[in-house]
């Protein structure tokens, strides 16, 4: 049916299904998008149905530009605005990913980067998973949603962080979101992120005082897998 942006929800469901999968969420404590830009859509979870029952037919479509409901009788997710956001902000972020997954939420409800102690680390980000600034009053009693990706956006732009070499950070006192190219690669890095902060709290509770990796041994590992420079997996 033409205007239903079936495969797009296909897509969606089934990457919703895999952050379930992954155990990366408890019932409808998340959710997964992927933007369609040519169409000037996105398609997302709806809100509170449990992501390992989401199908095609329950995923939500939404206009990028102004955020209104294009296909679906369903609500979306609570955190559509914050995907808009991230959309909107990040022009090569074709799929977004949010959990509240244990350990790397965690590392968000205190407030701290999750330090790049490693090369299981050193693989997915040049550098430590960064954390937002808290929320203010204000933009908590506003449009909270919204600002929640705002804050997001602030580690990163020209003077920021690369959202390519950070494709993910933790909101303070929230959780973690990610991004890639759809949203099958975002639900991995979620993945990763969640592989990540458990090894470093281990880490740290081994050894406090370890250090982070070495730039040079960090600047191998990431550069092995991402950029011009990369030669892991297959052509």
């Amino acid at each position: 049916m033409p205007g239903d942006h079936a495969e797009l929800r296909h897509l969606v469901a089934r990457a919703n299904n895999e952050v379930a999968t992954a155990g990366l969420v408890v019932h409808a404590f998340g959710n997964a998008s992927q933007v369609d830009r040519d169409e000037g859509v996105f398609a997302i979870k709806p809100s509170g149905i449990p992501c390992e029952e989401v199908s095609g037919k329950d995923i939500v479509v939404v206009a990028l530009d102004d955020g209104e409901v294009v296909w679906g009788d369903n609500r979306p997710s609570s955190d559509t605005p914050t995907h808009r956001a991230i959309y909107n902000g990040m022009e090569d972020a074709g799929g977004v990913v949010h959990t509240h997954s244990r350990f790397a939420t965690a590392w968000a409800q205190a407030r701290t980067a999750i330090p790049c102690l490693g090369t299981t680390h050193a693989d997915h980000f040049r550098g430590p998973v960064p954390v937002t600034r808290p929320l203010t009053d204000d933009e908590i009693a506003g449009d909270y949603e919204a600002n929640t990706g705002r804050v997001i956006l602030e580690l990163y732009g020209p003077s920021g962080l690369d959202p390519d070499e950070a494709p993910g950070a933790l909101v303070a006192s929230h959780g973690p979101f990610s991004w890639a190219a759809d949203a099958t690669a975002a639900v991995r890095m979620a993945a990763a992120i969640e592989v990540m902060a458990e090894l470093a709290l281990h880490t740290m509770a081994i050894e406090p005082g370890t250090r982070p990796i070495e730039e040079a041994l960090l600047g191998r590992h990431f550069s092995r897998k991402h950029g011009p420079l990369a030669y892991y997996g297959q052509p």
